[in-house]
Order: structure tokens, then C-alpha cells, then sequence
């Protein structure tokens, strides 16, 4: 696939200094990813700046530079620049004319909020199947089209990487792709150019802050997928007071608009629920009409998650039975709130879930209560590298449990040690809580602490088969660990 400099650019304003017509083979914005033929995005960025890489995409056969500021390199003579008021908005803008704006030749679906995106695409993913479309998802979890996984390094991918996806899923024909969309993507323009038919928002609670410094930046943040740059029909959670401002945001700039909640006032709300240790079934008001849904997924957060799906649904156009047949046959959303399974008659159950933030923690562990007579244990830690404001607030919400295990979740650059005292800085009852640095003896040391009957709760880490420890990525897996360890605790050789 080759465009000129000119094509790229078409409808933005910039200067291009030499030859418009410059074939670009590809786009770039990794010097060391350069290909020969290619067209070099300088980005700025908070702690580098790819302008000081230009001479090593020149080396390396960049033809085009897309910069601030014009570069002055003897190698550069016979190189195209285009110099561009904001980079990262000119890499968004040339990668969707690079791939022919493929967004537009399906129904995107973006999903932001800071808990409950994975499930809702996977959610939105399997109604649209069931309504007879090709779908694809991007998220946490991975990227996935047609129904085929692929591993993902990031929620959201940077724009020439995410225009490529996108155009992989038109050309698989994909009529449905259904994608998380994270703050910061929306903060570095990598959505720019994508054309959505819907958006939708679950919730706000404490996340990111190293990064956005305010929950008002935060949300801002959110709330640029709702804003005039991303025009489409809107589907808001209403539970929270961020849900609320954003409706009257929407409301305001005449969007169409579905709410959803346990707020009565939401056109999606339960009449009741009724949670099993294996499903759920609600009576919703859908805009008037009571609707029975029985589907297999568990906890109150799940019923939030369902209620933003079927709103999705309904704005892609799908049936209000065809969701419903849909949802009885969801399948299990890997490490969300997920049962492990092993080989043996074990006596407590241990679920794993994602959660990494204390509303996501809390309502994990509610949930678990709901699905246990016994009590309820978890194990958690908090990652390095990240906010480490809502550490102890973590800490705090943990204790919403019987007992907990403080234990490393991705420690990365940071001290263990120094991340779990963070975190115990906000528990209050010693008798209520222990330290195991080590993740796997953390996990035996709470199957150990479980009586019969009793639910354990692994959370942070959820679908993540791996743990990063200094710049080690580590082969690890809450789900197979658990399993090794119950069967240790209660197969055939244990002596409990």
C-alpha cells in the first residue's frame, strides 16, 4: 500500500517542504521500526522527543518526516518534511487516510469508563455474532478477529497500529468491532479519524492519576469520546455523578442517548435480580418494556455490564429478543470473575478477577459474598509504576472481605516491599489481614487460611498469564497457580 505526503495529508492543515508527491511505504513512529520508504512521525512526547530520532529513521530509509519543527540534518537535504502544529493528531489524521478511513465500512463500537470494558465488548461481540454479523474486539484481553485471538501490548493501540487493525478487520469483513477505548488513548489523540457508530460509558472511580492528576482531567479525558470530534449515538451509565454530566453534556449537544443504570430514571434499569453461583437473571425496564434476561454471568457489576451491552445493542439496531437469546448463552469472559477449575474435590472455591482498583475490588468482593455461605478471603497487591495514590485506598477496600492476603501484583520498577506498605498504610485491623510478597504463597497461604465452604477471591491480574518484576516478564498465571495449588491442598497426594 503506498500514498503520497499530499494524500496523507489531505484536509489538514501543515507545510510540506519538498516533494508532496513522496511515495510512503508505511508509517512509523518507532526510529528502530523504520523500513525503508517510510514516513517518520516525530512525536512529543512528556519524556522524549522524536525529533531526536530523525537521524536514525534517515539511516535507516525514512523518506518523510512529520515534525513541529524543522529539522536541520545534512542527511535530511533530500527528505520530505511536513511540519504539522501537533504530531500525534497529524499520525492519527495520515493513518486513517493511509488505510482509506476503514472505520467507516463497519459498526465500531467504543467502549470507555474505568471498570467493566472488557466484558462489555465481549458482551456487545457476542449479541452482534448472535444477530448474524462478523465481528471483531479490541481490548485487554487481546485483539480479536473473526473469532481469532491475538495477543495485544496495550487497551488501545497507537494510531497507525490501530488503523491497520481496523483495516485487517474490514478486509476479514468484520460488520461489528467492538473496542475499549482508555483515557490515555483519547489523552494521545490514537482514536483521532476513527468513525464510531456508537459510544458508551460505564463508570468513573480512582485510576490513573498518575497520569491524569485529577479526577476532573480524568474524566475529560473519558469525555472526549462523547464530544463533537466523535460524533455517534451515546449510551451512558447514570449510576454516578460523572454518568450524569456526561448525559447532560450529550443531552445538550442533541445527541441520541441511552441510559442505563440501577437508577430508576435510566431507560435500562432492573425491576429485580436474582444472583445464582453460576448466573443471574433480571427483569429490566428497556425503554418501557419489562424484559426477563437469564445470562451466565455473576455479581452486581455484571448486571451493570449487561445493561450497557443491551443499550449498545439496541443503538446498532438488534432486536430486543435477539439479545435476550443472546445473552443466555454468553460464554465465560477470561479472568473476570472467572471459577478456577481443577482436578480434584476441593472444598472452597477461588474465583479470579481483574479488578485493580478499590470500586472495581469492592465490587468484586460483594459479589463473591453473594455466590458464598462461607466467607470470603482475597488476595491482591497493587502495581509498581502506577498511581500509587489509591494504594491504601486499595488496602481499605480489601478489608470489605473476611480476611485478606497482601501480596505483589506487577511490582515492575518498584520495590515489593515499598508497594505493599503503601498498602497496608490503609488497614486498620491487623487480625484481618497478612503479607506474602511472593504471589504464590500468597495464594497457598489463603487456601491454607479457607475452611469448607469458604470463596477466595484472587484479584488484580485476572486474564494476565504473566508478572513483571523488574524488567522480567515472568511466566505466571493466577488461574493455573490456584489450580496447582488446590490440588496440592486437596488432590490425591495432599496430606490435608
Amino acid at each position: 500500500m503506498t500514498k503520497t505526503c499530499e494524500e496523507l495529508f489531505e484536509g489538514m492543515d501543515c507545510t510540506i517542504i519538498g516533494n508532496g508527491a513522496e511515495p510512503v511505504e508505511g508509517l512509523a513512529f518507532r526510529s528502530n521500526a523504520v523500513a525503508p520508504g517510510d514516513m517518520f512521525f516525530c512525536i512529543v512526547g512528556n519524556v522524549v522527543d522524536g525529533h531526536s530520532f530523525a537521524q536514525d529513521a534517515i539511516d535507516r530509509g525514512a523518506t518523510s518526516l512529520v515534525v513541529e519543527r524543522k529539522v536541520y540534518l545534512a542527511d535530511a537535504t533530500d527528505v520530505t518534511e511536513v511540519v504539522v502544529a501537533d504530531s500525534r493528531k497529524a499520525m492519527a489524521h495520515a493513518a486513517a487516510n493511509y488505510y482509506d478511513h476503514p472505520s467507516a465500512d463497519f459498526s465500531l463500537v467504543g467502549i470507555t469508563g474505568t471498570n467493566g470494558k472488557t466484558t462489555t465488548t465481549y458482551l456487545v461481540e457476542h449479541i452482534a455474532e448472535v444477530a448474524g454479523n462478523r465481528c471483531g474486539v479490541i481490548g485487554t484481553v487481546g485483539n480479536k478477529i473473526a473469532g481469532v485471538m491475538e495477543h495485544a501490548d496495550r487497551t488501545t493501540p497507537e494510531s497507525p497500529d490501530l488503523q491497520k487493525l481496523f483495516a485487517r478487520m474490514r478486509d476479514a469483513g468484520c460488520t461489528v468491532v467492538a473496542m475499549e477505548v482508555s483515557s490515555h488513548a483519547l489523552d494521545l489523540v490514537r482514536t483521532w479519524g476513527a468513525r464510531f457508530a456508537v459510544t458508551a460509558f460505564t463508570n468513573l472511580t480512582q485510576d490513573h492519576l498518575d497520569y491524569h492528576h485529577t479526577f476532573d482531567d480524568y474524566f475529560e479525558a473519558k469525555a472526549l469520546l462523547f464530544s463533537k470530534d466523535y460524533p455517534a449515538r451515546r449510551v451512558i451509565s447514570i449510576d454516578g455523578a460523572w454518568g450524569r454530566e456526561l448525559l447532560a453534556r450529550c443531552t445538550a449537544a442533541g445527541d441520541e442517548v441511552i441510559t442505563t443504570g440501577f437508577d430508576k430514571t435510566a431507560q435500562i434499569h432492573p425491576l429485580e435480580v436474582t444472583y445464582g453461583a453460576t448466573s443471574t437473571t433480571a427483569v429490566l425496564e428497556v425503554r418501557g418494556r419489562r424484559v426477563e434476561v437469564t445470562y451466565p454471568l455473576v455479581g452486581r457489576f455484571n448486571v451493570e455490564n449487561v445493561m450497557t451491552a443491551f443499550g449498545c445493542a439496541l443503538s446498532l439496531g438488534i432486536p430486543v429478543d435477539t439479545i435476550v437469546e443472546a445473552l443466555a448463552t454468553m460464554p465465560a469472559v477470561p479472568g473476570r470473575l472467572e471459577q478456577v477449575r481443577c482436578d480434584c474435590e476441593a472444598p472452597v472455591t477461588v474465583y479470579v478477577d481483574y479488578a485493580h482498583t478499590p470500586d472495581a475490588l469492592t465490587k468484586a468482593i460483594a459479589s463473591i459474598k453473594e455466590l458464598s455461605n462461607g466467607r470470603t478471603l482475597v488476595v491482591f497487591g497493587c502495581g509498581g509504576n502506577r498511581d500509587a495514590s489509591k494504594r491504601p485506598i486499595m488496602g481499605a477496600a480489601a478489608l470489605a472481605a473476611d480476611f485478606a492476603v497482601v501480596t505483589s501484583d506487577n511490582p515492575r520498577n518498584e520495590d515489593p516491599d515499598a508497594i505493599i506498605a503503601d498498602i497496608v498504610g490503609g488497614m486498620d485491623d491487623e487480625s484481618r489481614f497478612m503479607v506474602e510478597p511472593d504471589r504464590r504463597a500468597a495464594i497457598a497461604a489463603a487456601i491454607a487460611e479457607a475452611q469448607p465452604g469458604d470463596a477466595i477471591l484472587l484479584a488484580g491480574k485476572g486474564h494476565e498469564d504473566y508478572q513483571l518484576v523488574g524488567d522480567a516478564v515472568l511466566s505466571f498465571d493466577d488461574r493455573v497457580v490456584a489450580a496447582e495449588e488446590l490440588m496440592r491442598a486437596f488432590g490425591p497426594e495432599s496430606e490435608r
